[in-house]
């Protein structure tokens, strides 16, 4: 009872003043952390040939300059080596080897270069069959067979020859009717089988595999699917080249050292070498001409260990080797392999590659010629279809070509495209192959030879598709860029079939987005939905639809510009299977958010982005995920923060109202639409400078009515009650006094519904930290509240503790108790003439009750209460398994008295040093934090007129832990 009537009086400005920290006139000359870092930099002088001590001058630089960076300069142990080297052999090693790293950075492929590998499955995914397939029965009896090494080594080599021969010479039946699926397990079979053969030291096996499956790149008897079967194939040649490379490396490496990167043959020993001719030898005895050619590209890279020029002889001789192949499909995939291997082991080699295509255009007529349409009439299969399998191997061919290629070599192999009869299909993989600047720049020509092609052959809208792609990443020439887009618009725009529509169309529209106003692109849109609405094609076209939207939303940032355009929400309507329309909703929501700078209020925006929003809020149903709930929410909380009517602000209430209604699922919207009322709130409460007039209280008054209905949807308890709060605080703030004491007494009401166990991102955590901290929070409102007239004194401070004593806590919690002292706080603060914090305009409790007598005995009648709670739960710790505990709330308990007590008086004096002595009682005390809080004591004795903390300080021993 003796802590309120004995609370020590504040005078908290005196307070401020004494504690705020002490303010220094920073001089700019001196250091600051945010200033560039001045370094020392020692520079050592190079050694001189006879060891003499090396002499060291320093040089101070205000520049940034890296502290490890002297290192480098000569004063580490192996730079004094290199430096008592001799200079002249020194300068001339470091040339050489500087010419040689610029020779292969030059040779190098970078990053640049799109390699194989990210073609491989686009590939596979486009050129598929479903009739069957055959696979040749001897390489069938290759998979699964376990693995049986020769018993001798004599008996292998005796029988490598007689087993290549047989395996020539076999039986050449076939395994017939594999699905398409089937194939490539049984290919991928073969691959592992190679590896096991391999890892088994069944060299010749892994020989008869490659051999076998290089034989399969022969039949074209399922022509749609060969550009696959080339894929699958050749990744068991890479594989074997691999495997054979790695092998014949091993050998070079002895107890020393491995070889470098860029070794010579010299420093390959000749177990190495003569392992290598053996396998070319091996390669070289293949009698077919397609495996011989396959397996000896393979591994190609091997030819590194023989001689120098060893793989520029070995390009031109394999590129001749393909004039032997008659049918030109299965020839040109020959020629892209061998680019392909080429390109990895020896790119600056180009005149190879170059050698190669013009070999290429020299067997173009081929491909009509009388031999490929029989085999196409007798396989059903069109000419334009048949043109399109070509594609993948040109396309590379090209592109490892114009790689790095100067503009005169591009010119002249365009040059000659265009003297070939029907090149559709060349000009085609030019566009696909060569530069984008290059294609940009030349684009009129471009579009005079697609018109000149035959309509017979390969398909020209795939040339425009092919040109429009070019243009999306480089600009033509300013003058042709509207007759570009009239030309190509005149052919898509007549094609019959929605898939080959949808597809140039969708490439065009980033074309005219780029260069052209929302006059054009509002036509393209409109030409669109003329021809994917008929018959619903639009069904089967969506990746292409959400494309084209996602490019419109590129270029036009501007939204009011945007939702103007006549045909993007009719666009949008095509859109009518839900996941995908959603997904579109959230693209374009994704872009507001991320590109408009401004609030807005403009209607066209607003009524577009509302459906777009309850589109989205509307696909929330029982089964959404909570991650698809939260980002829907954060996208229309983005919304939400951008909508602003300036100083209309009953206009900004009703779209807020209407939000509502329109968001009602989403709790997290919700919450966003409670704190942006309580803001509008506020913002009103600032035009008016806190002097509401009629219209504006009544104004306020709407918006606190409108958290106060909105609140109690939500399903989140803490959500609610932190609302609640903050919303009381809003209403006091703009002296809606009777509305605020609502709040907080729906509050209060609120915490006894607190469950133990709370969802926290998935999992269950306990509740009591966070009702802690609400509570904390909740206090430090209740200070300023003022009473009600027609209520008891402290009604809001006493309903409080009411429910924290009703409140089942756990066993094991002092939570209940940490509360209580904090109430301690509450109270002693509501003691003082005047307090710390006011709301503005609002008469707290130090106005209204002036420090009244009959008022400040209630509060010590609720303080007699709260000591009595505290001693007795200290009590009831004093098992041995709680004295750990019953040590840290004592201490803490003994913190308040000393912050907030009269410790002038005798009781409350005594009543500090026992709190002290149980917390050290049995040895939970820690001795740092106890030594602290002494010092603090003794500090505060020499300030003046707190000379009875001195004898505090006298009366409180330090106890070691033993």
């Amino acid at each position: 009872s003796c802590f309120l009537r004995h609370a020590r009086s504040r005078n908290y400005v005196s307070e401020c003043e004494v504690y705020k920290l002490e303010s220094v006139p920073l001089d700019f000359g001196d250091y600051h952390p945010l200033k560039p870092i001045t370094v020392t930099e020692s520079k050592t002088k190079k050694m001189s040939r006879k060891g003499s001590t090396s002499s060291t001058s320093s040089s101070s630089s205000s520049s940034m300059i890296d502290p490890l960076s002297s290192v480098l300069d000569g004063t580490d142990p192996l730079s004094l080596f290199a430096a008592a080297a001799d200079p002249v052999t020194t300068a001339a090693t470091m040339d050489s080897t500087r010419k040689k790293r610029d020779k292969d950075d030059s040779s190098a492929v970078g990053s640049d270069f799109e390699p194989w590998s990210s073609k491989r499955s686009e590939i596979l995914a486009r050129y598929t069959t479903t009739e069957k397939l055959s696979i040749n029965s001897n390489i069938q009896s290759f998979v699964g067979k376990a693995a049986t090494p020769g018993s001798a080594v004599s008996e292998k080599v005796r029988t490598r020859l007689e087993e290549l021969d047989d395996l020539e010479e076999g039986s050449q039946k076939e395994l017939l009717n594999l699905t398409q699926q089937d194939y490539m397990n049984r290919i991928e079979e073969l691959n592992q089988s190679l590896k096991d053969a391999w890892s088994s030291d069944q060299k010749v096996k892994a020989l008869k595999i490659v051999i076998q499956c290089s034989k399969l790149l022969s039949d074209t008897t399922v022509i749609q699917f060969y550009p696959s079967k080339f894929v699958l194939i050749t990744d068991i040649l890479d594989t074997f080249g691999k495997l054979v490379y790695e092998r014949i490396l091993s050998m070079c490496v002895d107890s020393r050292a491995s070889l470098p990167d860029n070794f010579s043959p010299e420093s390959v020993n000749d177990t190495a070498k003569e392992t290598c001719l053996n396998w070319f030898f091996k390669i070289a005895s293949i009698r077919e001409l397609i495996p011989r050619f396959y397996v000896e590209a393979a591994i190609l890279k091997c030819n590194k260990f023989l001689s120098k020029m060893g793989i520029s002889e070995c390009l031109p001789r394999l590129t001749s080797m393909i004039r032997g192949i008659g049918d030109p499909l299965v020839a040109v995939y020959a020629r892209a392999y061998l680019c392909r291997v080429g390109m990895e082991v020896a790119p600056q080699l180009k005149e190879s590659l170059n050698k190669n295509f013009f070999d290429f255009l020299l067997t173009f007529k081929q491909i009509h010629g009388d031999t490929v349409q029989n085999q196409l009439v007798a396989q059903c299969v069109e000419i334009p279809l048949y043109l399109t399998l070509y594609s993948p191997a040109i396309d590379w061919i090209l592109q490892c070509i114009a790689y790095r290629a100067p503009e005169v070599l591009l010119t002249e192999m365009m040059e000659r495209c265009k003297k070939l009869g029907n090149n559709a299909l060349l000009l085609n993989s030019v566009m696909s192959a060569f530069r984008a600047e290059f294609i940009a720049a030349r684009s009129m020509d471009f579009i005079g030879m697609i018109k000149e092609c035959d309509e017979s052959g390969f398909p020209k809208h795939l040339l425009f598709r092919s040109l429009g792609l070019n243009l999306a990443l480089a600009d033509p020439p300013e003058n042709d860029r509207l007759q570009i887009l009239n030309e190509a618009w005149k052919v898509i725009t007549k094609l019959k079939n929605p898939q080959d529509y949808i597809n140039c169309a969708e490439v065009w529209v980033e074309y005219t987005c780029r260069h052209f106003t929302k006059r054009e692109v509002n036509t393209v849109l409109a030409d669109v939905i003329k021809h994917m609405t008929p018959d619903r094609a639009f069904e089967d076209a969506y990746p292409q639809l959400q494309s084209i939207i996602q490019k419109v939303i590129t270029y036009i940032h501007d939204f009011s510009l945007l939702f103007s355009v006549e045909k993007f929400l009719p666009f949008l309507d095509m859109f009518q299977k839900e996941c995908v329309r959603v997904e579109v909703c959230k693209c374009i929501m994704e872009a507001f958010i991320k590109h408009q700078q401004e609030s807005t209020k403009d209607p066209v925006i607003l009524n577009a982005l509302l459906h777009i929003c309850k589109t989205m809020h509307d696909s929330v149903n029982a089964l959404t995920l909570e991650d698809e709930k939260r980002m829907l929410a954060v996208l229309i909380n983005g919304f939400i923060k951008m909508v602003s009517f300036g100083r209309d602000f009953e206009q900004q209430l009703s779209f807020y109202v209407e939000a509502r209604s329109m968001f009602c699922n989403l709790e997290p919207v919700l919450v966003q639409l409670i704190h942006s009322v309580n803001q509008l709130a506020m913002e009103t409460r600032k035009v008016m400078k806190g002097n509401h007039s009629r219209k504006t209280a009544a104004f306020v008054r709407a918006c606190v009515a409108f958290c106060f209905i909105t609140i109690p949807s939500l399903s989140s308890i803490f959500a609610r009650l932190n609302l609640y709060l903050h919303s009381g605080q809003v209403a006091l703030a703009n002296q809606c006094l009777s509305q605020a004491d609502a709040f907080f007494k729906a509050a209060v009401s609120l915490v006894p519904e607190v469950p133990k166990m709370i969802n926290i991102d998935g999992k269950m955590r306990p509740s009591d930290s966070f009702l802690l901290e609400f509570l904390c929070n909740f206090f430090s409102t209740l200070l300023v509240v003022p009473d009600h007239p027609e209520q008891g004194v402290l009604f809001l401070v006493r309903g409080l503790l009411n429910v924290i004593q009703d409140y089942t806590w756990e066993d094991n919690s002092d939570d209940k108790i940490r509360i209580y002292t904090n109430v301690l706080h509450l109270l002693s603060a509501m003691t003082q003439e005047t307090y710390i914090y006011h709301v503005d305009k609002v008469d707290s409790n130090d106005t209204l009750y002036g420090g009244d007598s009959k008022f400040l005995a209630e509060i010590n009648k609720l303080c007699e209460t709260v000591i009595a709670q505290i001693l007795d739960h200290l009590k009831t710790l004093g098992k041995e398994e709680t004295l750990k505990r019953q040590s840290q709330l004592a201490l803490y308990f003994f913190n308040t008295i000393l912050a907030h007590g009269d410790l002038r008086n005798n009781k409350l004096n005594q009543l500090s040093v026992n709190l002290w002595n149980l917390a050290q009682k049995h040895g939970f005390a820690d001795t740092k934090t106890m030594v602290k809080t002494l010092e603090y004591i003794k500090r505060r004795g020499k300030q003046p007129e707190m000379s009875h903390f001195t004898d505090l300080a006298l009366r409180l021993p330090l106890q070691s832990r033993t």
